[in-house]
């Protein structure tokens, strides 16, 4: 079954509560193979207990390109169980919690149907849904999967970067509250598949352009407005 497949007729299984599996910050710095950084802090793995979460993202976390990662808008990145256990299934091979890069593995939660400006109560932290993530060469070569960005776009379940409204702590189990859904239909899904393999979307990144970080909001905002001239 192609990737194309698997995603149009076999959607991962949701649940009705949602709930934070683990809680994963950076184990180690190791090259970045493939990549254009000299060093990636794409490894992470669980910790145990209560974890602080700040601005700028976790206690005991880093970013090394810091220009593409991390910052007030991409503080916290979370990835879903549900989809990488189809990623476990194509691959054949553990993806245990940590291998996406993620700061949080949730289960329950429809991450990819999430909307820009969703607001989700962790632990006493409020985040807020800013942006998906685009994968990278460092990605692919920690993976060491050929042409795996293509098949991340394909399969389209990009994961979550979020903002910290309220700071505080979060740990493994901890249950994910929607406290806020915006009036618009821009979901991480379709956010990225305007912003990589369908550009012809961009225009309806339109209501929900304050949601992205800072520093790309006026990137995005000049596509935005050009797709309408």
């Amino acid at each position: 079954m192609t990737i194309t497949q698997a995603t149009r007729l076999a959607p991962p299984e949701r649940r009705s509560y949602a709930e934070v599996l683990a809680v994963c910050v950076v184990h180690a710095i190791i090259p970045d193979v493939g990549g254009k950084q000299d060093e990636t802090a794409i490894d992470k793995r669980p910790v145990l207990g209560d974890v602080e979460v700040h601005r700028f993202g976790l206690t005991g976390d880093t970013q090394c390109d810091i220009a593409h990662h991390g910052g007030e808008g991409k503080a916290v990145y979370v990835y879903a169980q549900e989809d990488a256990e189809w990623w476990a299934a194509d691959l054949e091979r553990e993806l245990p919690p940590g291998r996406f890069g993620e700061n949080l593995r949730t289960r329950g939660l429809d991450v990819t149907n999430a909307l820009l400006g969703e607001r989700w109560r962790i632990g006493t932290t409020l985040l807020e849904v800013t942006c998906p993530r685009t994968p990278c060469l460092s990605f692919q070569g920690f993976w060491g999967v050929p042409r795996l960005i293509k098949r991340f776009l394909t399969y389209g379940a990009p994961g979550a970067y979020l903002r910290v409204l309220e700071e505080g702590q979060i740990r493994a189990g901890d249950g994910i509250e929607i406290a806020h859904r915006p009036d618009h239909d821009v979901t991480l899904g379709l956010a990225l598949r305007a912003l990589t393999v369908e550009r012809k979307l961009i225009g309806r990144l339109a209501p929900a352009l304050q949601a992205f970080p800072d520093r790309d909001r006026p990137k995005i905002a000049r596509l935005v407005e050009h797709s309408a001239s």
